[in-house]
């Protein structure tokens, strides 16, 4: 993969009932080879509680689809079924419960990996939850 063909433009997230929406635009494409992630960390403004909401590719297809709750140590896995996605746009439909515990005030941003190393941090994300 070269790092200009999937470089993460912008993402959003929207509360939605019970679930948070997060969309991330993508400059260029989801690449057809290898592995690339694409997700949100959330945390309290100290740190001290972070979460982080994922979708993973392999060979262009999504194949996990995921929340980590640090302090806890925990993942929980999600059905696929909650991913949507083009070539340059990934919808994720996460449980509202996957932020249960950052509350007002808190940090958000996206970012993107790719073979298992860190592409992009730090992404702003419009919030609307």
């Amino acid at each position: 993969m070269k790092t200009q063909d999937a470089l993460l433009k912008q993402a959003s997230i929207t509360a939605q009932d019970s679930t948070v929406v997060a969309t991330f635009d993508i400059d260029g494409t989801i690449p057809d080879s290898g592995a690339y992630v694409v997700g949100l960390m959330g945390a309290t403004p100290d740190y001290s509680s972070q979460r982080r909401l994922c979708i993973e590719f392999m060979n262009g297809k999504a194949i996990a689809f995921y929340s980590f709750n640090r302090e806890q140590g925990v993942e929980e896995d999600y059905d696929l079924s909650g991913v949507t996605h083009s070539e340059n746009t990934i919808t994720g439909s996460f449980p509202l419960a996957a932020l249960n515990g950052l509350g007002k005030g808190h940090l958000m941003s996206a970012f993107s990996e790719a073979e298992g190393r860190e592409y992009q941090h730090g992404v702003p994300v419009e919030e609307h939850l």
